[in-house]
């Protein structure tokens, strides 16, 4: 099955992603997806059936869940990437719906808990800084080889002044410890550089070395953002995440505390 469609207690990945960006404001949403991946798209339709007989029955706690899914019409499309040229190529896919705006990217497979999304901190960022914004994070330095890392200017702390952008550098050439996550806030001047379809690490199209090349056209930041992340792209990241969303939930959490305790118990 697509990843993002894997559950977090009882919502898909893709469902917290689109629920991250509606906080932050967005309306207008596109889904970028891929061969096996049509659940995406088929998750936000209507299942009218299913709405009619959870009316009939009176199961309204569940008609209520199915709201949260619900979007307005038109406001999601889907664009196809037929090849898996990376991250980079699938987001020039997007063009036409990106035109020459700023917009804002998503990989669901990273899932933030924190008291203000993520993507609101970033957005607020962008307001304040008038330019691309990355959410950032510390790694192990023996990691950077995994992530694409910032070569940084000034630092208050919070905001990261972005000088270079290096793809999975070894860790004796990584500039900082400073990882990108995926969360984005770029400007459309991006995609004249996606366009040359120019391949990076992997062979792929990598976002990361078009950004680089934004650099020094305008203000990049990295925003050390409020919250902590979960690679569900990963078992115990997945497994984690489970737990700690759990915990977060008024109906869930008690019941989770009084499991948990057994486990803990027998370690």
């Amino acid at each position: 099955m697509a990843k993002e469609m894997l559950p977090v207690v009882d919502r898909p990945l893709i469902q917290y992603a689109i629920d991250e960006a509606r906080a932050a404001g967005i309306e207008q949403f596109c889904l970028i997806t891929g061969r096996g991946k049509t659940a995406l798209v088929e998750y936000f339709d209507r299942a009218f059936e299913l709405e009619a007989t959870l009316k009939e029955r009176g199961k309204q706690s569940a008609l209520d869940a199915l709201k949260d899914s619900s979007m307005q019409p038109g406001s999601i499309v889907s664009v196809r990437q037929q090849e898996p040229l990376g991250l980079g190529h699938a987001i020039w896919c997007a063009r036409s719906f990106i035109g020459d705006d700023p917009f804002a990217i998503l990989l669901p497979d990273d899932i933030i808990l924190s008291k203000t999304p993520c993507l609101k901190q970033l957005a607020d960022a962008y307001g304040q800084t008038g330019g691309s914004v990355v959410a950032v994070t510390e790694v192990p330095r023996e990691h950077t080889s995994r992530y694409g890392i910032l070569k940084i200017g000034e630092d208050d702390g919070k905001l990261v002044e972005v000088t270079g952008l290096v793809e999975k550098p070894k860790p004796e050439e990584a500039p900082s410890n400073l990882s990108i996550i995926g969360r984005y806030v770029l400007t459309a001047d991006v995609m004249g550089h996606l366009g040359k379809l120019e391949r990076g690490a992997g062979g792929e199209v990598q976002l990361t070395d078009a950004m680089a090349k934004m650099i020094g056209h305008g203000p990049f930041h990295g925003l050390r953002y409020e919250g902590r992340r979960f690679d569900c792209g990963d078992k115990i990241g997945f497994l984690e995440a489970q737990v700690a969303f759990a915990l977060e939930r008024p109906d869930l959490g008690p019941a989770v505390r009084d499991f948990l305790k057994n486990y803990v118990g027998q370690l």
